[in-house]
Formats: C-alpha cells, structure tokens, sequence
C-alpha cells in the first residue's frame, strides 16, 4: 500500500487576505502600530488605533495618517459607549475593548503591539491575555507582539514589488516566515529574494493581470465561466484536443475563456519576465486570438538597409555619371540551434556565438530559460513561441513562416530549441519546411537534455552492473497521437521526454500484461522511476519512486515545473548513497524488493529539490 508525506507540525497555514469591507483593530501606537496599519491599509481595510493617550501619545506617523483620514486614533479612556461596562477578568482595557468589538461587528482581526519591551509602559502579559480572550470569544483572530502563545497569527516579513518604470506599486507581494524563529533573518530571507528577482517582475504581474482580463473581456460576462488559468490542474501542460481555425470559429464564449485562460498560463509560466513586463495590448491580443500570426520583423528593413550600404542620415545624389544599378540581393540565412538542457553554462561556444554575433532575429521555443535569453544583445528582435496547450503545430508553423520572412530581408535568423534540435526539437521538419522554400538550414548542435538531464539528477543512463543501454523516446506522437513504448529490459534504462502530463497512460502502458501500445515485457511495479523537472535550473526538483507510486508522489509535491523528464530503470537507483552496481549479477531479481526499500528509506518516495552544490558558481 503507498503511504503519503507525514505532516510535521510547526509550519503556519499561508493565507493572503484583502478587507475592502472589514475594519482591523490595532492596540498601542508605537511606530510597529504605524507599520501594522499601513499594511492593513494597502489591503483596503479600515484601520483603527486604540491606545492610552490616544492621538497625544500616537507616533508621527500615525498622526499623520490622522489628519489625512486615513484612520482614525481612540483613547482607551473615552471611546463613545464604553463607560460603564463590567469590568472584564479585572482588566479595564479587556472591558472597554469587549464594549467596542459587540458594537462595532465589522473587526476582522486585532493587532496588540504595545507589549514591547521598548514601550514606555509595556502591557503585562495578563492584560494581553485577557485582550486575546476577549478576542476569542468574539471569535476574532488576534496578534500579540513578542507573545507567540498568545497569538492566532503571525506577520510575515513582506515586500510589495513596484513597476520598474512608473514606481507604482502593484499587486505582486512576497511573505517570509521563520514562525516565530528568527524574525530577523526572516527579513534577511526576504532582501535576498528580492535582489534575486527581475527588476521587471512587478510590471511582468500588472500585465499577466491585464492579459486575464482580456481573456475574459473576450465573452459577455453572463457566459463566462468562474475559470481559473491553472484550473483543476497542477500543470499547465496537460493534453488538450489541437486548435484549429475551423475549432476557433465555433468554439463557444465558454470555450473560449478556458482556451485563453490555458494560454495564459502557458506565458505566465514560459515568456521570460522582461517580455511579459513589455508586451502591449496589442501583443495580448494576439497572443489570445490563436489566429493572428507572430508579429513582423520590425528590424528587417534596417538592418537590410545597413547590409546594402546605407545608413541613417545619407542622402541620395543623383548624378549625371550615375548608372541605375538595380540594389545587390541581400539573402539571409537560418540556424537551427540548440539552447542545451537550460543551465546557460551548458551552451555550446557555436551556440554563443550565434546568439551573441551572428543573429538579427531569434524565434525562441517557449522551454529556453530567461538565463539564456538573457545573453542575445538588445539589438536583435526575439520573439517566443506561442506554443500552447491544442496550438502547438499553428505555432510551430507561425515561427517557420516568421524564419523565412526575415530570411527574405537579408537577416540571420537563429532558431532557438531546447536540448538538441534533432531530439524531439522538430529540427526535421524545419529543414525540409526552409529547404523547400529556397534555404538550406544550418543545425547547430545542443547538449540534449536526454543525457544533462539524469546526470544533473545523479543518475547514470549507462552504468556498469546496472545498465547496459539506453534509448529514449517521447511520450506522446504527432498531433497528440499516443507512441508505442519499448518493453522491459532489465538492463536497459528508458528515457521518456515530454511524458510527464501523460503519465497515467504511460504507467498503464508500461505496467499492464497485455497492451498493444507496447512492445515487449511488462514492467515490473517496483521499477524505480525519477521524475526530473527543469534540470540543470536553480528550481531543479527530482522526485524519486517506483512506477507503482510516483503518480502519488507526484501528486504529493504540488505543482509541477515544467519542462519535466521521465527515467526509468535500475540505473536510477545505481549511484545513490553507497551505490548498488549489482542489478545485472545472476539471482539479482530476489533481491529487488529489499533494494527498492532501503534506496527509498521504506517510504513510498523521495523528492530531492535544487542543484548540487558545485553548480552555483558555474
């Protein structure tokens, strides 16, 4: 029987509220009182100050937000309809705050900051305590400063990202947490993020956000359904039925909304963070419309222009002695390149170079990482796939059509891939498609993610006593089109590309005694199996299991990170810890139970996240 991730208490249940319509309660008025109020304000709430003394004993900041009606300041002494009451637990501050709270009923949450040791007068703990029941017992979540005991939640160290150009603030905030451990180093945790992260990466949030709108603005708002763009699925990459222009014409408004929710997903998840921040609307609509073609080479002219001689500021002389020669043909060229498995230090000198030197244009696919992109200088146009969930092959010929139209100006086009472009990268069709239109491709090797892919995960495709071969194949054929899958060697390691959003129906295949999408032996459940997501990237993850588990275990880590890579075999198990080179030694099968238990601990799965250590600085 599978078992799942045991749950290990001391973490917090992260929520993010908004209270347009809920007023937060916050007692003392020292300048953390001031902080607390002003993140209260930025969710929209109505923020009121209660403190001994009032607005006389409130801090500068506070005052000011006074004045400006952006709260208002109470004196715990004279609050209206609090004279009089029953004093509550002997604590007079308990009592006129219970008198408020049952005449005020929108208080959503109470904030006490005057327990800080730093406070002219610290509130004692048994006062906190006493506010805390009243709170509970109205059932309103309440925060004491430096009193976790006290508390039903905490505040995490946050940052609220700004467009890089305006400074206006946007809706993309970050939250760090140590739960009550280290509140210092979690607003160091949090500056390190934050340096960490595109300076565009605000702007990027404010037109993923627009394009959403747009996605929705498309139908009338009776018939749009409540569709969220990662709906019901932990990938943006499950199998979808491919688009066609005929499809989009009849599609309903219903369909409609989920097909550009998925495709915006597919920007969100892919589109490198300085495109998303640049993109006009203009580009949105075509990025949802699923029939306009890429956006033309605005730089073709130019650079033609510049090829032929000419240049910004000359003049024509007509002379006499002159000839009317028609212009030299300028003709272009197209490089098929791979990009490698996505770490930039992986890129071939020749890929550099075309990149870096050679390109006026690059037609990225939608897999090659912002790090890598990030090295085309800003001169050359780049444009990324729109290869989305049904639109994979109009995409696919948008960018060729692009490639010899920018070819026809008289400009180098680089045709970036992931990987290698001959595996699985439709290098191909793309030579045959240029070739019959007048150009003969260059193909520029990359190092294929069949073989960065396990090694950056500690798995050997080839070992010896464990595997004595491999082959690699794709989990899903043309048009979307289920391949048949090689059957079980012992071994022999199988590496599945572009399998992960099918992997339902590739354990079935592989698992079942009699399929006839499979050619040869079932394989055994306790088959190990990893599961490597983004490898050679910072957010590496590889999740380790047999094929009778890793459909729970994949369902046990969250959401997935695309692009995702299936091994499976003995030799996935072969270097780990001490190592275990003894698959392939006669009677060696009796023992595989055993073998599978102590590489996986007893448990169901392992899941092992990020790059080893070596990799930082390469």
């Amino acid at each position: 029987m599978a078992t799942f991730p045991t749950p290990v208490g001391g973490a917090s249940l992260l929520l993010s509220f908004r209270l347009p319509t809920k007023t937060v309660v916050i007692i003392g008025s020292n300048p953390l009182a001031a902080s607390r109020a002003f993140s209260a304000l930025e969710a929209d709430s109505s923020v009121v100050v209660i403190a001994k003394g009032g607005l006389t004993s409130a801090c500068d900041e506070l005052k000011w937000r006074a004045q400006q009606d952006q709260l208002a300041v109470l004196d715990f002494t004279s609050i209206p309809g609090t004279s009089g009451a029953i004093v509550h637990d002997g604590d007079e501050d308990a009592t006129v705050l219970d008198a408020y709270l049952s005449s005020t009923p929108s208080v959503a949450l109470v904030v006490v900051t005057d327990t800080l040791s730093s406070n002219p007068h610290p509130r004692t703990y048994d006062s906190a305590d006493s506010i805390a029941q009243v709170c509970r017992s109205r059932k309103i979540p309440v925060n004491v400063t430096d009193t976790p005991d006290l508390c039903d939640f905490s505040f995490t160290s946050t940052h609220r990202f700004v467009e890089a150009e305006s400074g206006e603030p946007t809706s993309l905030q970050i939250g760090v947490t140590t739960n009550g451990k280290g509140c210092r180093l979690a607003g160091r945790v949090r500056r390190d993020i934050v340096t960490k992260l595109p300076k565009e990466i605000g702007g990027a949030t404010r037109k993923v956000g627009t394009l959403r709108e747009l996605a929705r603005r498309k139908a009338e708002p009776s018939t749009v359904p409540q569709v969220n763009e990662d709906e019901s699925v932990s990938t943006p990459n499950n199998p979808v039925p491919q688009w066609s222009a005929e499809n989009l014409e009849s599609e309903s408004e219903g369909e409609g909304v989920r097909r550009r929710m998925k495709w915006v997903a597919q920007v969100s998840e892919y589109w490198p963070i300085s495109k998303l921040a640049k993109m006009s609307e203009e580009e949105m609509h075509t990025v949802l419309d699923g029939k306009t073609a890429l956006a033309s080479v605005d730089a073709g002219e130019r650079i033609r222009s510049e090829a032929l001689g000419h240049h910004p500021g000359d003049s024509e002389v007509n002379s006499l002695h002159s000839l009317p020669l028609p212009p030299p043909e300028v003709r272009g060229r197209i490089l098929l390149v791979g990009s490698g498995p996505g770490h930039p230090s992986l890129l071939t000198v020749a890929t550099h170079t075309a990149l870096t030197k050679l390109a006026d244009v690059v037609l990225s696919d939608k897999l090659v990482p912002d790090a890598v992109l990030a090295l085309i200088p800003p001169r050359v146009k780049v444009q990324i796939a729109r290869k989305f969930p049904g639109n994979a092959d109009g995409a696919q010929n948008e960018l060729m059509e692009a490639a010899i139209e920018a070819a026809k100006k008289g400009l180098t086009v680089v045709r970036l891939k992931q990987g290698d472009p001959s595996v699985y990268g439709r290098a191909g069709e793309e030579v045959l498609y240029f070739r019959s239109r007048g150009y003969e491709p260059a193909v520029i090797p990359g190092v294929s993610s069949v073989l960065a892919g396990p090694t950056f995960a500690g798995i050997p495709v080839t070992q010896r006593g464990a595997a004595e071969s491999f082959i690699v194949c794709t989990g899903v054929g043309r048009q979307g089109k289920e391949v048949k899958l090689p059957g079980y060697e012992r071994g022999r390691t199988l590496v599945l590309l572009m399998g992960v959003a099918r992997l339902p129906q590739i354990l079935q295949t592989l698992l079942n005694a009699e399929v006839p999408r499979r050619s040869g032996t079932a394989y055994p459940a306790n088959t190990p199996i990893a599961l490597i997501e983004r490898a050679s990237m910072p957010d590496q993850r590889v999740i380790f299991s047999t094929l009778s588990s890793i459909a729970q275990a994949l369902e046990s880590a969250g959401d997935q990170r695309p692009p995702g890579m299936l091994v499976i075999g003995w030799s996935v198990l072969s270097l780990w810890a001490e190592g275990d080179v003894s698959v392939l030694d006669d009677g060696a099968e009796a023992s595989d139970e055993k073998r599978v238990c102590q590489w996986l601990d007893g448990k169901g799965w392992r899941i092992v996240e990020g790059l080893e250590a070596g990799w930082e600085g390469l």
